[in-house]
This record gives structure tokens, C-alpha cells and sequence, in this order.
């Protein structure tokens, strides 16, 4: 009976219980910081009243225009403004907001287009094109409206019902954002890329955004008043929910079309950059730029980045231009990162081989993520934390999808026994710390001994003439399986592939040495993942 007097007459109600969302960050700083610059693209600026006014603007003109509650808006935009302001116009009349990868071809947007039920596309004019295509292959007629960039105009046909600004004119500026009934409402639609199938939509929810919001600003020390430059796509786990985070500390977005050094440069001098994200090709590119291209840093400006681990070469070069970098680790299904390497001081006393080493662990998990751990399929049991002995990655907690959009199947086996089964293998050090190891099915299992695949791709990364690699398991009458690898050399480099295998033997045990190495150029996806099921069928025909 002790128990009852915690819940008896102690009830939720409107002045104790209001639904997370992250769209409540926004309308806090429009208050508190009024005149703080939001964000910038090119000569323009707007300030957080101007950016919440805009944002109410478009949620009053997509209510008008009959959008409510679960219905999908699709958006085809680079990192322009418009695109900030659909992350909260959105969602605040209730709708779902699908941002599409503005590399896929008109088939692929066909599909997802189609399987949401999409109601409304906003496009830019550059992207108009192939959206004209996909509309044709598609089932659906959504409203389109267009966004023609003033500041960097690009050349294409205007094929929308109405232009952007025109539809903000449609909208009052002073729309009373209602609040979400249920803060499990889905927020965001994002789509998988279909390395194997039909790409899967992942369905994002208020409270998971409202979540990596709070996140982010602890584990990208976001601060007061941060600047964060734009080079990682908005469109990719909705730029890993920082549209969101952004706002709740009143930071100020730049917004970057396209993602060049110079401009990158110019960016973080003239705006005082302090936060960018984005994967390793980003820290390349800045590495790569013309000396007449370079800046001296400002300020030592925080590079967060994901995918595979930059190797030591790229540390030490972004260090040197007074980077600070973090690695993450995440999934579209747990909004982008979940996991971070968060460093130690102890750390800066090693030798940088040993320092180099450390950044490339992915980590442990981000501060609002419950759980994680490295775990037996069959049996569910984690694995010793020895470093050797893999297993599964697994996730739970509230920064994690509701599932996949209309594929119960599918959404039923990623969360079975309690966990979000990431399809990912790794080891777990002593002190906690996660370690990717590989894809569960890209393990080459030869003569009973397991073969990492990203262990040997590791190794032919460090060749001074290899530019890309991908390692798949090829059939073999005596070992059941062996390594093959698929090589890009760098322009204007020569490698044989004795010289790769003699290489490969230098660095790793014999038996993980790849049985044939193949030259050419690695398929991709179109946001830049090697499609190794295609090197599969190829290695099955060698």
C-alpha cells in the first residue's frame, strides 16, 4: 500500500506533463535571443525572430492548404535555409518530414516517394530535373512547390505549382504552434540506402529529436552561441538532428550549397566558425585544397566526424590546420551517431601512434542513449571485454527509431529480445570502449578462422598507391572461403597486385592475405557506401 501514495492523486496533467519536442528549442531562442543571428547564407541573414516567424509562416500555409496530421512533406534541398526552416514548419501542423538524398537517381525517389504517400515536395530548382522524372515513374501527385536560390542561382526548369516564398506569403507569421498530443508522433521519415534492397523508411519520433537535440550540445560542446558550418548533408539522419540542436543553444547555422574548400575556408574565417560534421572525404578535401585556398584558423574549430575512422595521416594533417576532431558512430535507425570516442587527457601523453589508435575506437554511448553492448546473437549473452572476442552491436533506448515504415517484418527482426540489432560486429575493450570490427555478414569465415574484411581493407588503405578499398569473402575448394579485394589506385599511381599481396603479408597474418586482388574503379551508392554485394557476385565469377 506504501507505493500507492506516490501515485494517488499525483496525476499527469497539462501542468505537469507537456509532449518533448524539438521545435520548443526554436521558440525558446526567438525569446530569449530574439536578435541573435540564426542563419546566414551568403548576404543574408535572419535572426532567431525572423527564422521562427518564417518557420510559423510555412506550418500556417501547409495547414491551409489541407496538410494535417501524418502526412508526408518530402523536400529535395541542399543545406540552404529552407531547409532549416521545414525541420520546424513541419512538424509543427503535425506532418512528417521526408528529406530525400538529393544524389539519387529518379527511380530510387520514385519509390520512396510512392511508398510515403508523399502530399507535397519542396524542391530546389537545381534538383528539378530529375524530381520532373520521378514524378513521371511515380504513382503519387504531390503539390510541388520550388525554391529558386537568389544567392547562388543554378540553372534549371521551373516545374512547381507555386515558388517557396510564394507559399510563406500564403502563411501568417503569427501561427500558434499548438504542440504535439503525443510526443511518439513521428517527426521525420528517412530512408536506408538500399544496399541490398528496397531502401527501409525510418520512422524518427519527437522525443528521439528532442533527445539527440539535448545531446549533441553535450557531446559536440556546442556551448554558447556556437557557429556551426554546414558540410554534412541535412538530408542524412536530418544532419543528425543539429537543424534541432542548434536552436537550443541559439547557435548560428551557416549554410553551405556545396561543399568546396574554399568556400570552407572563407566560411570559418568570416564567420568565425567553431563546429562542422561530416565523413573523412570532407577532412580530404580540406587537406587537399590549394594553398591559395587555405586559411589560418581562427580559433581551434571542433570537426565531428563518422564512417571509418580517419587514418593517422589525416589526424595528424587536420590537427596541423587547428582541428579538433571527434569520432562518432552510429546508424540512420539511431538518428545518425549514438556512440562517440570520447577522449581522455590521459591520452595526450601517448606517442601519437598510440594516440592515433585511440581515435580510431568508436567509443562509448552518447549520454541519452540507455544502453549498448556487444552481445552474442544466439544467445544474448555480451561478450568478454577482452578486445578479441566479437559479437553483435546492439542498442536500446528513446534515441531509437519507432521501426520501419509499413515492413513489420523488418521491423520486427531489427528489434527482437529487447534490442535493436545493428547488424554490426565488434569487440569491446577493458576500459568500455566499442571497436568495429565488421558487418556481421561481411566476416570471411576461411579453414574455421574468421577474417575481419575491414582488418585486411585497413591494411591496403595504408599503401601509399591505394585509393579505395573493399574486401569480400570468394568461394575456395580447400579453405571454404577466401579474401578477394577490390582496389581503386590513386590517380597516377601504379601498384601490381604481387605488390599489393606482398604488402598485405608485411601487415597482416598469412592466412588473412587476399587470394586475388582486382583493379578498377568500386561501385557506390549514391551517397558514396561501396555496394559490395556487387563485388560479391563478381568475386563468385572469379
Amino acid at each position: 500500500m506504501t507505493g500507492k501514495r506516490f501515485s494517488t492523486h499525483l496525476d499527469q496533467t497539462a501542468a505537469n506533463y507537456v509532449p518533448l519536442s524539438p521545435i520548443s528549442f526554436l521558440e525558446r531562442a526567438a525569446l530569449v535571443h530574439p536578435d541573435r543571428t540564426a542563419w546566414v547564407h551568403g548576404e543574408e541573414r535572419k535572426s532567431y525572430r525572423d527564422f521562427f516567424s518564417r518557420c510559423r509562416q510555412l506550418a500556417s500555409a501547409l495547414a491551409a492548404r489541407g496538410i494535417e496530421q501524418g502526412d508526408v512533406i518530402s523536400v529535395m534541398l541542399p543545406n540552404v535555409p529552407p531547409m532549416l526552416e521545414v525541420h520546424y514548419g513541419v512538424p509543427m501542423v503535425g506532418a512528417v518530414l521526408h528529406t530525400v538524398n538529393t544524389r539519387l537517381d529518379a527511380a530510387l525517389i520514385a519509390f520512396q516517394l510512392d511508398h510515403a504517400g508523399t502530399k507535397l515536395v519542396i524542391v530546389d530548382t537545381e534538383f528539378a530535373e530529375v524530381l520532373r522524372t520521378a514524378i513521371e515513374i511515380a504513382e503519387i501527385d504531390p503539390i510541388i512547390v520550388q525554391y529558386q536560390d537568389t544567392q547562388y542561382p543554378v540553372e534549371g526548369p521551373f516545374i512547381g505549382e507555386l515558388d517557396y516564398e510564394n507559399l510563406l506569403s500564403e502563411g501568417d507569421p503569427a501561427f500558434k504552434w499548438p504542440g504535439v498530443p503525443d510526443e511518439w508522433d513521428a517527426i521525420a521519415l528517412n530512408y536506408t540506402s538500399g544496399t541490398t534492397g528496397d531502401p527501409k523508411g525510418v520512422v524518427y519520433h519527437h522525443r528521439g529529436a528532442y533527445l539527440m537535440g539535448m545531446s549533441n550540445a553535450l557531446t559536440a560542446e556546442l556551448g554558447r552561441h556556437p557557429v556551426y558550418l554546414w558540410t554534412l548533408p541535412m538530408f542524412h539522419c536530418n544532419g543528425w538532428s543539429f537543424p534541432w540542436a542548434l536552436s537550443l543553444v541559439a547557435g548560428t547555422h551557416i549554410c553551405l550549397r556545396q561543399v568546396r574548400a574554399g568556400q570552407i575556408f572563407d566560411a570559418i574565417v568570416k564567420e568565425k566558425v567553431t563546429h562542422l560534421c561530416g565523413a573523412p572525404v570532407v577532412m580530404t578535401i580540406l587537406l587537399a585544397a590549394d594553398e591559395t585556398e587555405k586559411r589560418p584558423l581562427p580559433q581551434p574549430i571542433q570537426f565531428i566526424t563518422s564512417a571509418a575512422p580517419p587514418p593517422r595521416e589525416i589526424q595528424e594533417g587536420m590537427q596541423a590546420l587547428g582541428f579538433r576532431l571527434s569520432h562518432v558512430y552510429g546508424l540512420t535507425e539511431t538518428y545518425g551517431p549514438s556512440v562517440i570516442n570520447e577522449w581522455s587527457e590521459d591520452w595526450d601523453a601517448l606517442p601519437a601512434p598510440e594516440r592515433a589508435n585511440r581515435m580510431m575506437l568508436q567509443g562509448v554511448r552518447y549520454p541519452v542513449l540507455e544502453d549498448m553492448a556487444v552481445m552474442l546473437p544466439h544467445t544474448m549473452q555480451p561478450v568478454p571485454a577482452d578486445g578479441e572476442t566479437p559479437g553483435e552491436v546492439m542498442f536500446r533506448g528513446n534515441t531509437i527509431m519507432k521501426g520501419y515504415l509499413q515492413n513489420e517484418g523488418a521491423t520486427h527482426q531489427a528489434f527482437y529480445d529487447g534490442w535493436f540489432h545493428s547488424g554490426d560486429l565488434a569487440v569491446m575493450h577493458p576500459d568500455g570502449y566499442l571497436e568495429l570490427r565488421d558487418r556481421s555478414k561481411e566476416i570471411i569465415i576461411s579453414g574455421g578462422e574468421n577474417i575481419s574484411s575491414t582488418e585486411v581493407e585497413d591494411a591496403l588503405y595504408k599503401h601509399p598507391d591505394v585509393e579505395a578499398a573493399a574486401v569480400v569473402a570468394m568461394a575456395d575448394g580447400k579453405w571454404g572461403e577466401r579474401p578477394c579485394a577490390f582496389v581503386e589506385l590513386t590517380e597516377g599511381h601504379e601498384a601490381s597486385e604481387a605488390d599489393l599481396i606482398a604488402w598485405c603479408r608485411e601487415h597482416l597474418a598469412h592466412y588473412k592475405v587476399p587470394e586475388r586482388i582486382v583493379f578498377g574503379e568500386l561501385p557506390k551508392t549514391t551517397t558514396g557506401k561501396i555496394k559490395k554485394y556487387v563485388l560479391r557476385k563478381k568475386a563468385k565469377t572469379l
